[in-house]
């Protein structure tokens, strides 16, 4: 009888341990938005973070606060707690060169998101940011008939905001019938709102009455400008207002008569942070190599123009 019970408790005893082990073996992720106020870096970094716990991982998320200093010492000390991995929200790969070769070095795998490639990282998870610019400068003079005045509002701070106005560029280029006869550039600050507040007031009294089109680089800019305009007694349409980004904050106003954005590129953020979470699973847990699962740099995701005519199945989600 004592031996059964020996025998009985000793297999309880292992089990209990088995699974002590297995919690203790979670796979620790660490997950860096460089902005978590914005939106877009908050989305990303909570998908990831909602799909690595769902697998059972232990996840630390940091919030760079938009300070690159900060942002480089969350970077180091996280090389020294040596996570099973690292995923960075709209991250700056030239600046942070130097941890993410560390990490490599370390055997830690980085992933980024649209932040632009690094050689010691094992993908940037983006959208084509050429092909989502040019969709929205093309809607723009689609809906301007090719020809009128317009406004753009950017930001050069980013890289894929960065192509979206070279995007606009190009199309403009190629359209000499539209003419951009005002530009501001967001500058990198905390209060970027107020920052583009005060260049979209200004550049809409400098040619008030002459503009029939307003580009943003960004959803969150065009909201202030809609703002604004809507202050004013603009409506939709006159001027037409185009973003990129896509949220539900965006569609509410793409669907709402009184707000005069028209549309808006939408880049799928939450899938973005799982399929980040999904590559750091396939090199760090499972150990496939890099090139099983992709070749280049860059993992796109497919981007999606949301106006009117399809704004409805974006609302019911």
């Amino acid at each position: 009888m004592l031996h059964h019970f020996a025998r009985y408790a000793g297999a309880v005893l292992a089990s209990v341990c088995f699974a002590h082990a297995a919690h203790a073996a979670a796979p620790k992720l660490a997950v860096i938005g460089f902005q978590m106020s914005s939106e877009t870096h908050a989305r990303v970094a909570n998908a990831a973070k909602a799909a690595a716990e769902a697998k059972g991982w232990d996840v630390q998320v940091l919030n760079s606060k938009g300070d690159m200093a900060a942002h480089i010492h969350q970077l180091d000390n996280l090389l020294l707690t040596r996570p099973a991995g690292i995923i960075v929200a709209m991250g700056k790969p030239l600046q942070a060169a130097e941890q993410f070769k560390k990490a490599k070095e370390a055997g830690i795998p980085v992933v980024t998101v649209v932040s632009g490639a690094s050689p010691d990282v094992l993908f940037d998870i983006s959208v084509n940011e050429y092909a989502a610019g040019a969709q929205a400068a093309l809607y723009l003079l689609d809906n301007l008939n090719y020809q009128g005045n317009i406004l753009s509002q950017r930001f050069e701070g980013n890289v894929g905001t960065r192509i979206r106005g070279k995007m606009l560029d190009a199309v403009l280029s190629e359209n000499t019938a539209v003419k951009e006869i005002g530009s501001h550039s967001m500058a990198r600050t905390a209060s970027w709102r107020d920052d583009v507040m005060a260049g979209m007031n200004a550049l809409l009294l400098k040619n008030q009455g002459n503009v029939d089109g307003i580009w943003a680089s960004f959803d969150a800019q065009a909201y202030i400008i809609d703002d604004i305009l809507r202050q004013q007694g603009a409506k939709k349409g006159k001027p037409v207002l185009v973003s990129i980004d896509g949220s539900d904050e965006t569609y509410r106003r793409i669907a709402d008569p009184d707000s005069l954005l028209m549309a808006t590129v939408m880049l799928p953020f939450e899938k973005m942070g799982e399929k980040a979470v999904e590559v750091i699973d396939r090199v760090a847990i499972k150990k496939e190599d890099k090139s099983a699962i992709h070749h280049g740099p860059y993992i796109y995701l497919d981007a999606e123009l949301v106006d009117a005519s399809n704004v409805d199945k974006y609302l019911q989600k």
